[in-house]
């Protein structure tokens, strides 16, 4: 299962390179935007934007609405799957 986090671009370190820092989660890291450039806007013109990010690669942009959408169910997904590890250690061998 291949999985994208949002994330939202704060700064670009290397524009001919396409690398930008993104927030996920309070986590800064390097990811490339090659994917996300269009002709016509410089890769610093997407400072402050939501990007979805998957294997150090943003693949698409999101509205806030959509990444806080996603965030919250990632969070349901982490506490779910949470319970479905507790029921797997207490379940009758």
């Amino acid at each position: 299962m291949c999985l994208g986090i949002p994330g939202r671009i704060v700064e670009v370190t290397d524009a001919n390179d396409r690398v930008a820092i993104v927030d996920i989660g309070g986590v800064r890291r390097p990811i490339n935007i090659c994917f996300i450039v269009e002709d016509g806007r410089t890769p610093e013109s997407y400072v402050g934007e939501w990007v979805l990010v998957h294997v150090g690669f943003a693949m698409s942009h999101l509205d806030e609405a959509e990444a806080a959408r996603t965030l919250e169910l990632l969070h349901e997904l982490g506490e779910a799957q949470a319970e479905f590890d507790a029921m797997r250690q207490t379940a009758p061998p």
